[in-house]
């Protein structure tokens, strides 16, 4: 991040490798809560009581693309189907 992005208030995902040498993008909070569509309070509230997968580096909170994908598979309801109508 350049010093000019830190000024203007922008934030940038962080980039990091994994054990594979692969590139891992790490989202913020408001990063991932708005590419879910939740609020950030919903998400940081679940990650602090490890209900959905999340990165801590330190004490600061990220999302890879891996928890984000999760998280969406994990709320995901598949189709109740049409209840029949008993018929006297």
């Amino acid at each position: 991040m350049t010093l000019q992005g830190r000024r203007s208030g922008q934030r940038h995902s962080a980039d990091s490798k994994d054990s594979k040498g692969t590139d891992v993008r790490l989202y913020t909070p408001a990063e991932a809560a708005a590419m879910l569509r939740v609020r950030e309070s919903w998400l940081r509230k679940k990650a602090s009581a490890r209900v959905i997968p999340c990165t801590f580096i330190g004490k600061h909170l990220r999302f890879s693309e891996h928890d984000v994908t999760a998280i969406v598979a994990a709320g995901a309801k598949q189709p109740l189907g049409r209840r029949g109508r008993a018929r006297p």
